[in-house]
């Protein structure tokens, strides 16, 4: 049957473009297939947004020749320092603190900035043969069978490949037309998003500072400039928000506290209601997701993106496997295999960002004495400390070829 392309790749963000990529390797065709015009991406300023590569997903974009094109931007993370406190109290003195020296393989991850990550990898698209990118256009409809999928644009055109891949969002569109369900729950909580110079060098140090209304994470950028992920609940959220730049600094400055000096903001602000959302299954017939449209947790541990691209890794090395060995990848027996390696995964992690939060997102005088003895417990343990290191630098678990730097 005649096909567009062997994969269809709803979601033009960064997991879709990323798994075209993978594919490629390989010689599987895709189309991604992209909502957003291309000068929205092409011509991103300055905004604040960072993500947090664990050191595994720094393997991937290398292993996809991706890296190298953005290294000299992205600020090593070389610790990361976890705090439990009030705003304008400072951090209590028992913490735990990760030092990348703690294990053999270098940085723990490094911060990178959305304005520029995102060029490169529509550079690349556009580089690489197989890879079709629509954009500013949107899926209308779709249908699968057990031989083909095949998606209908809002312009009226008809695609179809051997596998349709949900990558659009944690409201895909992708899961909901296929009738795929979601468990989860919203936190009454929203993230504040944006970017700060300040006086003094961060060291490549990231903060993680938990205080009653919600987590904040500091995490360093090139020269004296941190990105920050600043949650509050919700009601007090839209209070700063609907402040002015200066009133919005004064609320921050308590919650950082003097460590980093005098510091100013950079750029816009944004804000992101927070919620837990997992697909009840990753697959369907000639259909997968990954990315947020498969699961969206809370950014305190900043693993949503190093998350998606674990999706991406292990979805691409079951397809690729597969065809090799003349299997049709997008067969029911074949997706299985994918769900079976990341479901686990996916599940673990929204519980444990989704405990932690609880744990720490309260003002209860009986927790707060046993979360900071807790910190001071596994700072004080080597092989515990070192064990979560390793977590964090996403070196953990059944790691997929392109985690490991290895092409497909």
């Amino acid at each position: 049957m005649d096909r567009d392309s062997d994969i269809l790749i709803v979601g033009g963000g960064l997991n879709g473009p990323v798994l075209a990529l993978a594919l490629a390797q390989a010689g599987l065709t895709s189309t991604v297939i992209d909502a957003q015009p291309a000068q929205v991406h092409r011509n991103a300023d300055f905004d604040g947004r960072g993500y947090a590569l664990s050191l595994t997903t720094v393997r991937m974009l290398t292993a996809l020749g991706l890296w190298e094109a953005v290294a000299d931007r992205a600020e090593p993370i070389l610790d990361i320092v976890v705090s439990d406190g009030r705003a304008g109290e400072g951090a209590s003195p028992w913490h735990l603190h990760f030092d990348h020296a703690e294990i053999e393989e270098g940085p723990m991850g490094h911060v990178l900035e959305d304005r520029y990550l995102r060029p490169v990898l529509l550079d690349a698209l556009r580089a690489v043969p197989g890879i079709t990118h629509l954009t500013d256009e949107t899926v209308t409809a779709q249908a699968t069978s057990p031989q083909t999928a095949e998606v209908t644009l809002a312009s009226g055109r008809t695609l179809r490949g051997g596998l349709l891949v949900g990558c659009d969002g944690r409201r895909s569109g992708t899961a909901e037309r296929a009738g795929i369900r979601r468990t989860g729950w919203g936190y009454a909580q929203t993230s504040l998003v944006c970017a700060i110079a300040h006086e003094r060098p961060h060291g490549g140090a990231a903060h993680q500072f938990f205080m009653p209304s919600g987590p904040l994470a500091i995490l360093p950028l090139p020269g004296n400039m941190s990105s920050l992920v600043w949650t509050e609940t919700t009601e007090r959220a839209a209070q700063i928000m609907a402040l002015d730049d200066a009133g919005y600094m004064d609320e921050l400055r308590p919650r950082i506290g003097a460590f980093l000096g005098e510091i100013a903001l950079c750029g816009k602000r944004f804000a992101y209601p927070l919620d837990l959302t997992i697909a009840n299954s990753l697959t369907g017939e000639r259909l997968a997701l990954a990315g947020d449209a498969a699961h969206g947790v809370h950014p305190l541990a900043g693993q949503g993106l190093n998350l998606g691209l674990r999706d991406v890794a292990a979805l691409a090395e079951v397809l690729v496997d597969a065809t090799r060995r003349g299997e049709d990848f997008g067969a029911r027996d074949v997706l299985a295999r994918y769900q079976r390696w990341r479901g686990v995964d996916v599940t673990a992690l929204a519980v444990a960002t989704d405990g932690i939060n609880a744990l720490f997102s309260n003002d209860n005088p009986l927790l707060r004495p046993l979360r900071d003895l807790g910190l001071a417990a596994v700072n004080a343990v080597p092989g515990l400390r070192r064990g979560l290191i390793r977590e964090a630098a996403g070196l953990t678990g059944d790691l997929p070829r392109l985690l490991q730097g290895v092409p497909l």
